[in-house]
Parts: structure tokens; sequence; C-alpha cells
């Protein structure tokens, strides 16, 4: 298709105008959880997006209800976007593995730490998502400080979310966002196990 070429090229152009390189590329599965980290800034989702036209992926995301309202709500879904009210987290988790489960091929970007303010830690929803949904993560990243972003480890959980939380924290260690001081700490919730 035509528009696959034109987005690729919208996203290397807008990397290369930034001085930004692109790092990984596109796995070799269907669907997954694609952890979005560190989430610091409103110009996160643009670069996000920039990286998945450059990789040629087909991304969905996660964003707070209330900006899919209009004006912007169609603009939003037409970039991806998958409204989730945030109030009503009962079935929150349950609702997006049905989502991936009715999906053959569906990448869904996730940021742990749920917000751009300073996160004590991440939410463990993401985890939760994959191991429901029987898909691996695939770590995404967005490195202000030395200008890369792109998609990193594919990761299948094992269940024990300690020692894999563990793995991932070792894997952002040292990617900082675009306000280093609301890089997320990836620890592990004490109500999490």
């Amino acid at each position: 298709m035509k528009h696959v070429g034109l987005r690729r090229r919208i996203g290397e152009t807008w990397l290369r105008a930034f001085g930004w390189s692109l790092e990984g590329g596109r796995p070799n599965i269907k669907k997954a959880v694609i952890v979005a980290a560190p989430h610091t800034s409103n110009w996160d989702l643009p670069f996000m997006l920039a990286v998945s036209y450059a990789l040629d992926i087909d991304i969905h995301w996660i964003g707070k209800h209330t900006i899919f309202k209009p004006p912007f709500g169609t603009f939003m879904r037409l970039l991806g976007g998958l409204p989730v009210d945030r109030r009503a987290r009962n079935n929150a988790v349950a609702g997006v593995v049905d989502i991936l489960r009715e999906h053959d091929d569906l990448f869904l970007v996730i940021a742990p730490g749920g917000t751009r303010q300073t996160a004590a830690d991440w939410k463990t929803g993401f985890y939760y998502i994959a191991v429901g949904a029987d898909v691996p993560i695939v770590l995404g990243f967005l490195d202000y400080e030395k200008k890369r972003g792109g998609l990193g480890t594919v990761f299948v959980p094992t269940g024990n979310i300690e020692r894999d939380m563990t793995e991932i924290r070792g894997f952002y260690a040292g990617i900082k966002g675009k306000v280093a001081s609301h890089d997320d700490d990836v620890v592990l919730p004490a109500n999490a196990t």
C-alpha cells in the first residue's frame, strides 16, 4: 500500500529532523504489549508515533478517556488511540486483555508509569495484560538524552513478576525521558505480589 511508504517516510523524517536515531526493528510477532518508557512528556506521543511509522508498525495505545472528547477525539483514534476511563479500575485489565484476545494482529502500547509526573513505581497492569492475553512484552523506549528511540527486547513473561520486573528494570537503566526529573522508577509496588 502507498500509505505504508508514506508513513515510514514521515516517521524517518521526523526523527531525522530532531537528530534522533532509530534502534531495533519490527519484532517477528503478530501481537504484543509494547512498554512505552519512560513517559515524562506530551512529546512522547509524536516521537512514539514517529518510531512506529519508521519501523512500519501499526500501533494502538491507551489514553485517558478525556482526550478523546471533541474536538480531538476522532484525531486521537486515527492515531491509534483507545480510550480508557481510569475511574473504572475494576475491570480495566480484563477489558484490555479481551481486546488483545479479539485481534490476531495488535500491538498495544502502554506507559507503565501511567503519568507524565514523577512516578514512585510502575503500575503493573501492562504485565498482567500480557500474561492474561498470553502475549509477549516488547520493551520500547525513547531516550531523549542520547536522542534514540526504538524497540528492544521481546520479553516473554514467566509469571514470576518480581524476577521479570528486575529484568525489565535492567533494560531501562540509563534511559532518560524528556523531563529527566520525572523518569519512571521501575519499582515493583508492594501490593503487586
